[in-house]
């Protein structure tokens, strides 16, 4: 028997998981705004294949916030996208996969390889609440003028302070300080800039 976690609580799960608190993705609002990104991420890829430029309007529909100058290759992969900021001038290679069901912000003058995962959602460690398919998220900040490598991965509630470098395949488990290099598994600093 599945426990009613939320029996004290009015609030809907859209509106749980909006707070940071733990919900079930089970709300028909929830299913709406998830199709309504996979649909303009779909669009972006397609108008993005005939003329880049005549693209952007469909990037700006999809995303929370799109800087001047900003420039992101699809295919790209998000939850809602509107929960998504990015900063003038930033460059995002192919296949960002931004899990943005919390916040996902974006600096300026960013670089972001090819096959980077941003992933803010985040799941129960009990077997129990995690059967009944509770999860939550925390946002991820990367500040200005970070470079993140191919395929590396950045988990629920990291902030990456400007000026560093996120190593190609790092797993970033924590918070990374500005103007150092980190790498690894979980990612390490290595050296300040």
């Amino acid at each position: 028997m599945q426990t009613d976690h939320f029996a004290q609580d009015p609030r809907t799960n859209l509106e749980r998981m909006q707070a940071g608190d733990l919900y079930i993705a089970d709300d028909p609002e929830i299913s709406r705004r998830q199709q309504r990104a996979v649909r303009l991420a779909a669009r972006y890829q397609a108008a993005y294949a005939e003329d880049s430029d005549a693209a952007r309007p469909v990037l700006r529909e999809l995303l929370g916030f799109l800087g001047e100058q900003a420039h992101l290759r699809p295919p790209l992969y998000v939850d809602y996208g509107s929960n998504i900021t990015v900063g003038a001038r930033t460059f995002v290679n192919y296949n960002l996969t931004a899990l943005d069901v919390a916040d996902i912000t974006i600096g300026e003058d960013c670089q972001i390889g090819p096959n980077v995962q941003l992933l803010t959602p985040t799941h129960p460690l009990e077997p129990q609440p995690r059967r009944d398919k509770l999860e939550a998220a925390r946002p991820i900040t990367i500040g200005d003028n970070v470079w993140i490598g191919g395929g590396a991965i950045v988990l629920p509630g990291v902030t990456i302070g400007d000026n560093s470098v996120i190593g190609a395949g790092a797993v970033v488990t924590k918070d990374v300080p500005a103007s150092v290099v980190a790498v690894g598994n979980p990612a390490r600093v290595v050296r300040s800039l």
